[in-house]
Parts: C-alpha cells; structure tokens; sequence
C-alpha cells in the first residue's frame, strides 16, 4: 500500500506547475506610493572672477537635403499601403579640417505596414496586417558656412641638427698632430612634436521627410495571397509586390567643437 500511495503522490506532483509559476505573486508589497521626502535649495558655488571655460563651440549650422530613390520589394503580395513610419540615423558626421566640407552618412530606417489577401469574394477581401522594416542607406559630401572658425594647428616642423666632432686621422693621412674635423656620425639629434586637435562634432536638430510611394507591378484585377494562388475579388482590386520611392529628406545638423572660451562672470553693479 505504501509504495502504491507513494507512486500516486509523486503522479499527482508532476501535475502540479513548478517555480516560479507556483503560488507567483507579482506584488509583494501592499503601497507603491513612495513617501514624500522634504528638500531646500541649495546655493551654488560662482567664480565672481575672469575665467577660462572649455565648451562645445558652434562652428555651423546647416540644413542638408538628401534625395533617395530606392526601389523596394515586399516579401509577398501587397493589397494596400496602411501607414510608413520612418526615422533618421546617422552614423557618420565630419567636417574634414581645415576645409568646410561635410561628410555625412547614415540610413532611413522604415516601417511599412500593409495588408496582404487572405480570403476573397466577388464583394470583399480579407486581409492581414503585416510590417516590414528596411534600412535606407545613403552617403554624402556637403560644404558648410562656418559661423566660428574651427581651432586647427598642423604639426611642428622636424628639425635636425648635429655636433661637431674631433678625431684622430689615419696613419697615412696627415701629421700626428692634426685631427679630422667633421660632424659627429654616432649621434642623430631632432626636434619634433605633436598637436592634439579637438574633434569636430555634429547634433542632429531635426528632420523632414517628402516622399512619394509609386507602385510598379499592380494590375487591376488579380489579387493573389501568400501563396500564389489567384482570389476572387471586387474589380478594382489588385495587388503588388515592388515600388519605387523617391524621398527628400531635410537634416538640420549642428557641427560643433570643444574650444576654450573666456568668460567674464564678475557681478555687475
């Protein structure tokens, strides 16, 4: 009797659900409203004296238009275009010193959401909701007004310079006395450096999109579901699976660069 009431205990806990689902309680306390806490204003601390700050100093402020004009192939047929989300990333942004010009690349990404033919009649169609999210790449060279000049400085020039030196010359080349007078072969002397500039740097402000979503491979009339087959449905109906886009984006970018700046903090009377 023990060991058949032993089998039906252990039968009756693998029936039973295992940690953590097993009596899982998600709240363990009974108020979420933290107390409040009291706080004072705390004055701070001013150098009412000239000083001298390092702060990211404007050298230009531009707005880039980027026009794209990719063609985009759906992962099965496509009844209609519900909504396209899209944002701007970049991945590059730098302005190549000492000129003005601009390197800038990145990528669109989008989010596509459509219906694509489930089920049709002579009257409807049935459809499913899907998205498809790409990346857009694009790359290019644009040439910025600077409002600030940027703080640059080349290399020091390598200069090299030498000893004199005194030996004694060959036998057979001069009297005992006399030395050979020439600069020193065993040495090599150089005066050299290195000049760390601060990197310049770029902010997106803002972004604009302008697009226009044209359909390539649509025809009146044929609606097909995911897989191939032809549905029925009202005249006018039809599906695609390629279109073309021609987009204009406008960037606003903001180049700036560390610089030590003056600032005159004393109190005004």
């Amino acid at each position: 009797m023990t060991d058949k009431k032993g089998k039906r205990q252990e039968s009756s806990r693998k029936n039973e659900p295992s940690p953590p689902f097993y009596n899982y309680n998600p709240m363990k306390q009974k108020n979420a409203i933290a107390p409040k806490s009291g706080s004072r204003p705390v004055k701070p601390h001013i150098t009412n004296e000239k000083a001298t700050a390092k702060v990211p100093v404007v050298l230009a402020e531009s707005v880039v238009q980027l026009d794209l004009n990719p063609k985009i192939e759906f992962p099965e047929p496509v009844l209609e275009i519900k909504e396209i989300k899209k944002n701007l990333k970049i991945t590059q942004c730098r302005l190549l010193l000492p000129t003005n010009k601009l390197f800038i690349s990145g990528f669109v990404r989008k989010n596509i959401q459509y219906a694509t033919p489930k089920y049709g009649t002579k009257d409807a169609v049935v459809s499913n909701i899907r998205s498809l999210t790409i990346d857009v790449p694009f790359k290019t060279v644009t040439e910025v007004d600077l409002i600030n000049k940027p703080e640059f400085k080349l290399l020091p020039d390598t200069q090299e310079f030498s000893y004199s030196s005194k030996t004694k010359l060959p036998d057979g080349l001069g009297a005992k006395a006399e030395k050979l007078h020439s600069t020193d072969f065993t040495q090599y002397n150089q005066i050299s450096g290195e000049e760390f500039n601060e990197v310049p740097y770029c902010e997106i402000v803002s972004s604009h999109f302008i697009e226009l979503d044209e359909v390539l491979d649509r025809k009146m009339g044929r609606v097909h579901n995911r897989k191939g087959e032809t549905l029925d449905a009202p005249f006018e109906e039809g599906t695609f699976t390629k279109i073309e886009e021609k987009m204009v984006v406008e960037v606003k970018i903001k180049v700036l660069q560390d610089q030590q700046v003056e600032i005159d903090s004393r109190k005004k009377c």
